[in-house]
């Protein structure tokens, strides 16, 4: 089992999840990724985590379709979760929204900004 203050990041670009994953841990989170959405969900069925970042662009089932399964499961619908987009187009942040993210940080990560939304997510969470 993974420990309960791990974050869950789905991730599909290596160096993406790399560099996130470094900011995390330096920052004192542990961070278990996924590269796809269906890999993401099963780790999320199995294992108890504070937060999800989820990638929107993902292969097969992308992000916000995930976020929708996320949130009609009974047991993971009050999850923060954090999208992590490149695509900064106001529908498309509205989509994103709309999918049920709690909030979006654009790529490149603002590492600063990631660990405030963060903080600030899973403080409301408790």
């Amino acid at each position: 089992m993974v420990d309960a203050q791990c974050i869950l990041m789905i991730e599909d670009n290596a160096d993406n999840a790399d560099l996130a994953t470094w900011m995390l841990e330096d920052a004192g989170y542990c961070v278990t990724t996924a590269q796809t959405a269906e890999e993401g969900l099963a780790l999320l069925d199995k294992n108890p985590y504070k937060l999800v970042l989820m990638d929107i662009s993902l292969p097969g089932m992308d992000g916000k379709q995930a976020i929708q399964l996320i949130r009609a499961n009974e047991q993971q619908k009050h999850l923060p979760i954090i999208a992590l987009t490149a695509h900064a187009i106001l529908n498309e942040r509205d989509a994103i929204l709309a999918s049920g993210a709690d909030c979006i940080v654009t790529k490149p990560i603002d590492e600063s900004l990631l660990l405030s939304r963060l903080e600030e997510m899973i403080a409301q969470a408790v």
